[in-house]
């Protein structure tokens, strides 16, 4: 998916992810959504955004770390997300197939040929809970073409990861704001991960 100029002067651009929908579901998710300490400029925050975007849409910037919920009147809702490592990355326009609570995650086919000594141990998945890769919630991305494309958005406990390049592919918000997007984008959503500038 080309950039575009879509947050009031500054570009948008992307973000990737990955994950498996296999494992047994958290038999007991915690009672208590722990707070994170976030600083001030990664919190999330209404900002302007360019005029005639489309509300109701999750728009991933990789340059800027930045993952935006669009809403009516030309605004959106501003969070600052890890995304995916260089070359892990996959930009494109994707929809909100699935969406799940404290998920279960099995690494992708992938993870496992890169590198066998970190995730041969997690083949079979991997309950959800707080120290699961996808944290506290997860939107499954997909395409018409492929179905679940192994993209995700999704939770995590360490917010030393944000505004990094970081993981196998997927974006990724601190657990209690992934909580407060998950509640907003309903199934089917539109998902647009642009090109990064930078490699």
């Amino acid at each position: 998916m080309k950039r575009r100029h879509f947050i009031s002067g500054i570009a948008a651009g992307s973000a990737a992810l990955t994950s498996g929908l296999s494992a047994p579901a958290l038999a007991h998710p915690p009672k208590e959504m722990p707070s994170y300490d976030v600083p001030e400029d990664m919190m999330p925050k209404l900002v302007p955004i360019a005029e005639g975007a489309t509300p109701y849409e999750v728009h991933v910037d990789p340059d800027n770390f930045a993952l935006y919920w669009t809403l009516p009147d030309n605004m959106a809702m501003r969070y600052t997300v890890g995304v995916g490592r260089p070359g892990l990355y996959e930009a494109g326009e994707f929809y909100v197939g699935a969406k799940k609570e404290w998920p279960s995650w099995t690494p992708t086919p992938g993870m496992l040929e890169r590198e066998p000594e970190k995730y041969g141990k997690y083949r079979d998945g991997m309950p959800g809970g707080l120290n699961n890769p996808l944290g506290s919630r997860a939107l499954y991305l997909f395409t018409p073409e492929k179905g679940d494309t192994f993209l995700r958005i999704h939770g995590t406990d360490d917010p030393s990861t944000l505004g990094r390049r970081v993981s196998n592919g997927c974006a990724r918000l601190v657990n209690d704001q992934m909580v407060e997007l998950y509640d907003k984008v309903p199934i089917d959503t539109r998902v647009v991960l642009y090109e990064p500038l930078t490699s």
